[in-house]
C-alpha cells in the first residue's frame, strides 16, 4: 500500500507541482487550500505537510489541533517564513520544518525520514514486470488489470525466496529446504508442481514463462 500524505498548502502552483512530484515517488496525496477541515481527511493519513500561512486558522493553529488529536502522525511544516521565532513556534509541535524555497529531493528525503522515525513506511515493494509485490503483506497486482493475484501460501513462499536472491540461480534443493523446511528427496515433483501453478497466475504466458526462469536441471531464477 502507499503511504497517504495530506498536504496543507493555498498556493495552488506551488501544491500542484509537490503534489506531483511526491505522487510520482510513489506516494497517495490528498491536497487542501485551508486546513479548517483538514481533520475530516485524516483518516489512514501517515503524515501531514502544512503551510503556515492560510485563509481562515493559520498552519500553529491547525498544526497543533492535529498534533493533539493524532499525536502519532508526524507533521512537517513547509513555509516561506525563515526567522526563527516562526520555526521554534512550529517545532514546539510539528516533527520537521522546511523553508521555501526547498529542492524536491531535500522535501521527499525529509518525508521518508520521518516515515521511518515514526514506524509508517509502506512495507517494501517491489516492481517486476506486471506485477507489484508487497512482500510483507503477501500482496500481488496485476497493474494492467489493477486485480489482486492471489497465491497459496506455499507459492507466495516459494516467490519471496526466489525474489529475496535476484539473479541468483537457486537449486531445487535450496528451494524446497528453504520453504518446507525439510531434507529435499530426490525425484521428489512437489516444489515443480507448485512452481507450474505459480506461473499460471503470475506469468502473462505460463508456457513462455518469463518471470521464474527454469534452469534445466538445475533450479530456478528471477530475473530482475
Amino acid at each position: 500500500m502507499k503511504n497517504k500524505l495530506l498536504y496543507i498548502e493555498d498556493d495552488k502552483e506551488i501544491s500542484a507541482w509537490v503534489s506531483e512530484d511526491l505522487t510520482r515517488r510513489g506516494y497517495h496525496v490528498t491536497c487542501l487550500t485551508t486546513g479548517d477541515r483538514a481533520p475530516n481527511h485524516m483518516e489512514g493519513i501517515d503524515l501531514v505537510i502544512l503551510d503556515i500561512m492560510l485563509p481562515g486558522l493559520d498552519g500553529f493553529s491547525i498544526g497543533q489541533r492535529l498534533k493533539k488529536e493524532y499525536p502519532v502522525t508526524p507533521i512537517l511544516m513547509l513555509s516561506a517564513r525563515t526567522s526563527i521565532d516562526d520555526k521554534l513556534q512550529g517545532l514546539h509541535f510539528a516533527d520537521d520544518y522546511v523553508t521555501k524555497p526547498f529542492h524536491p529531493d531535500e522535501l521527499a528525503a525529509r518525508v521518508e525520514v520521518l516515515l521511518r522515525r515514526f514506524g509508517k513506511m509502506s512495507p517494501p515493494l517491489i516492481q517486476l514486470s506486471h506485477l507489484r509485490i508487497y512482500l510483507d503483506q503477501n500482496h500481488i497486482v496485476d497493474t494492467r488489470s489493477k486485480k489482486e493475484i492471489v497465491l497459496t501460501p506455499k507459492q507466495f513462499q516459494i516467490f519471496t525466496y526466489l525474489l529475496r536472491h535476484p539473479n541468483k540461480i537457486l537449486t531445487k534443493e535450496q528451494i524446497y529446504e528453504a520453504v518446507w523446511e525439510n531434507p529435499y528427496i530426490a525425484g521428489d515433483k512437489t516444489l515443480m508442481v507448485h512452481i507450474r501453478h505459480l506461473c499460471e497466475k503470475i506469468e502473462e504466458n505460463p508456457s513462455q514463462p518469463q518471470i521464474i526462469e527454469t534452469i534445466r536441471g538445475i533450479g530456478y531464477r528471477v530475473k530482475q
